[in-house]
């Protein structure tokens, strides 16, 4: 098991602190602004996820990013897409982050602080959202990479909307904004950016009263699903990835 003395200052683009009641904060960022997604950010999220998970005195985690977005922005350094080991990484490290994800065991709440157009389903393994009027939801980087959003994107987001929808979606690149993304149930609550996280704090303050088992068990309860979902979908996405990823490689290289 993991202490939280031990993890709390080991992860450069995540600001942990975590109060008396154990409502653990995790803020995603670099250097202290808003998350700029990479390959190096998303070899630390495999780790800094696991150890979440392994730490038996958080009661509930809160997840949510710096600055005024989500995750709204993405760089290809640290990343190798188009060669078998670099794209062997990336296929191993995507599997592990949402299966650490749904590994922590205790409810997850996302405050989404603004766009999440990167990796927004980080957000759809929370157990509650709470977003902000200018949040918006849209998956921009893979089509514009050339490849197959395979990461998960395109399992979870038809299981959340719906199936044609959630294709819809996908293919589209359409960006879904806070309220329609409320009426779809992507999003509990739409407060004002100035409470998001007090909104956040209040929540999660009041479920780590619960008995520490039931707090648990009921998250584990409530993810099998999802659980099978990512098991069986989210290798062999990640697999069609790489096949795109090899394609362009092979266009671009001609």
């Amino acid at each position: 098991m993991s202490s939280f003395s031990s993890y709390r200052d080991s992860f450069p683009h995540a600001r942990l602190a975590r109060s008396p009641a154990g409502v653990l904060e995790v803020v995603l960022h670099t250097n202290g602004e808003t998350l700029i997604f990479n390959g190096h950010s998303h070899e630390e999220f495999v780790d800094l996820f696991h150890q979440v998970g392994q730490d038996a005195e958080n009661r509930t985690v809160i997840l949510t990013g710096a600055g005024q977005a989500f995750i709204d922005n993405i760089e290809s350094e640290g990343f190798d897409f188009f060669s078998p080991r670099g794209f062997d990484k990336i296929y191993r490290e995507g599997k592990k982050i949402l299966a650490n994800l749904l590994d922590i065991p205790v409810p997850v709440i996302a405050a989404v602080n603004g766009p999440a157009t990167v990796h927004s389903e980080y957000i759809l393994l929370a157990d509650i959202v709470i977003a902000t009027p200018d949040t918006v939801f849209q998956d921009k980087p893979h089509f514009a990479f050339g490849i197959v959003p395979g990461d998960g994107i395109h399992s979870l987001w038809p299981e959340v909307i719906g199936s044609i929808r959630g294709r819809t979606f996908v293919l589209t690149q359409q960006a879904i904004a806070a309220d329609e993304a409320r009426t779809l149930g992507v999003v509990s609550e739409i407060v004002p950016r100035e409470r998001l996280m007090q909104r956040a704090r209040e929540i999660a303050d009041r479920i780590a009263k619960l008995p520490p088992l039931t707090a648990s068990y009921t998250r584990v309860a409530m993810t099998q699903k999802l659980r099978r979902l990512v098991d069986e979908s989210v290798g062999y996405g990640l697999a069609l990835e790489g096949i795109s990823a090899a394609d362009v490689a092979r266009t671009q290289g001609g």
